[in-house]
């Protein structure tokens, strides 16, 4: 199932996608949760009446509401409760240290980590507004991201594949300069990273990529599926990975998560950067291997569009703030 968040007179409403189609829950049946934070939150108990309506559309019982291009389609997860982000993929670390000329750190393969992001500034597709300060080495990051759908605490990896609502695609932004300075004092990254985590179009349940699954990294846990994810600057393909890349599965994650405190129905959290996921890295090797490379970062109306498959197609466009506040002349 297909699932996305759309604004209908101003009001934020779940929607089931099939064959480009929006079908409006609240129209199908006004007594089921019609927003995403309230089916997430009686997950167990709707989910199958929601797969019976997406398999009735699916032989066409209900008419649709709108073409998914046409709708104002926002995040799916547009309430999340928190956004954690991973550092799943061993590929980016050690590219991203070989760049620095430090050695890869071996506890990158003893335990998965995550931080914490801003889960108010999660936003889906159209335009980022980005501070003066943003453009200091503005960056994409290529990511894909689940939510949780039921409370669990303690939880191991091998149960919390269970625990895993669906799927979407994530871009991390990144202002490098704030993000840079910042954990020069070992703390961080926060204004680096809080102005803007974007996730969706859409959310997809688990039992839609069941074909897809692959086997996981050896000496790990959990559910990996082969997905290819791409993401283009202006038309211009800068990356290309694959979710099943993964070294650390989304259940590890979710078990660290879990480990003494509780996660809860819309905690959204990222898997961590694909390989070249990211202008970062790919300016680091490139200046590697020619000292004369040509870095990038995003630029202002730059339009960053994100695929991976099965998850859809995530595009949006960056916008300057005219203002000329900025905290990196506050610095005494």
């Amino acid at each position: 199932m297909k699932l996305v968040t759309h604004i209908v007179q101003q009001e934020a409403q779940l929607a089931i996608v099939h064959n480009n189609r929006l079908y409006n829950i609240k129209k199908i049946n006004n007594t089921l949760p019609y927003t995403m934070k309230g089916l997430l939150n009686d997950w167990e108990n709707q989910i199958g009446i929601f797969k019976k309506i997406d398999q009735e559309i699916k032989e066409g019982k209900y008419q649709s509401d709108a073409m998914f291009e046409n709708a104002n389609i926002i995040a799916p997860v547009n309430e999340p409760t928190s956004c954690r982000d991973g550092y799943a993929f061993r590929q980016h670390v050690a590219a991203a240290r070989r760049n620095r000329k430090v050695d890869m750190i071996p506890e990158f393969d003893q335990y998965p980590i995550f931080y914490f992001t801003n889960h108010n500034a999660v936003q889906g597709p159209g335009d980022i507004d980005c501070m003066p300060d943003h453009f200091q080495k503005l960056d994409f990051e290529l990511e894909a991201a689940i939510v949780v759908c039921k409370k669990g605490r303690n939880i191991t990896a091998a149960e919390a594949d269970n625990y895993i609502g669906g799927y979407m695609i994530m871009n991390d932004m990144s202002a490098r300069t704030l993000q840079m300075e910042e954990m020069l004092l070992n703390l961080g990254p926060a204004k680096g990273k809080d102005f803007s985590t974007v996730i969706g179009p859409i959310l997809v349940t688990t039992d839609e990529l069941e074909h897809l699954k692959v086997p996981c990294k050896p000496n790990h846990t959990g559910n990996a599926y082969n997905l290819e994810m791409t993401c283009t600057v202006n038309g211009i393909e800068v990356s290309r990975g694959n979710v099943a890349d993964m070294d650390w599965t989304f259940a590890e994650i979710l078990e660290r998560c879990a480990y003494g405190v509780d996660i809860l129905p819309g905690d959204v959290i990222g898997s961590g950067t694909v390989g070249t996921g990211c202008f970062l890295e790919l300016n680091g090797t490139g200046l590697l291997q020619d000292p004369a490379y040509k870095v990038q970062w995003l630029q202002p109306n730059d339009v960053v569009e994100m695929k991976i498959d099965m998850l859809g197609h995530l595009r949006n466009t960056i916008k300057k703030v005219d203002t000329d506040f900025s905290i990196l002349a506050l610095k005494k």
